[in-house]
């Protein structure tokens, strides 16, 4: 059966968005074109990862761009999306690798998701027979994702300013506090 490819080239809104309590999130990726919209599972340490690469690629592309750079500073007020996933926000698979790009002719980002596999250690995986997510992104559309990316992630539980581990809702046994709850 041949790779379903979920394209998106320049979608109306690609986001990264969470459904759950904090310390409960479930971390979606989802990319809506017209009606149709995509969603695929991840991880919050996945969400991280690719605002940050996100984020150093474009910089990359502004500082070799010198002063014509096809890619804002950073995000544009007018590109804010604040908006809450569209629901039902079912997952087509949980992401194992991502893949990111510079395409210099279009002057566009390239995002793919894959998802997991089983290979044998040391195994080189071949992505040309997986299912995908393609997202086809300007740079103003890519500093929207690094900002809201960041937000998405920061939006977590406090952390403990005794141990660094995050805080339950009704406080926790802290390590630094010997034993005691806060």
């Amino acid at each position: 059966m041949p790779p379903i490819i979920y394209q998106h080239d320049h979608p109306d809104r690609f986001v990264a968005g969470t459904i759950g309590m904090p310390g409960e999130r479930q971390f979606f990726l989802q990319a809506k074109s017209g009606r149709t919209v995509n969603s695929v599972a991840l991880e919050k340490q996945q969400v991280q990862a690719l605002a940050e690469r996100i984020d150093e690629l474009l910089d990359v592309v502004v500082r070799r761009a010198g002063g014509d750079s096809p890619v804002p500073a950073a995000a544009r007020e007018a590109d804010r999306d604040n908006a809450e996933l569209d629901m039902p926000a079912t997952a087509e698979f949980q992401v194992g690798t991502m893949s990111l790009a510079w395409d210099t002719e279009e002057n566009t980002l390239v995002i793919e998701c894959f998802p997991i596999t089983e290979t044998e250690e040391g195994e080189e995986e071949d992505t040309s027979e997986l299912d995908r997510l393609r997202v086809v992104l300007d740079g103003a559309q890519g500093r929207e994702f690094v900002r809201r990316s960041k937000e998405v992630v920061a939006a977590g539980r406090p952390d403990c300013p005794f141990c660094s581990r995050p805080l339950e809702p009704g406080g926790h046994i802290c390590p630094r506090a010997n034993g005691v709850k806060r």
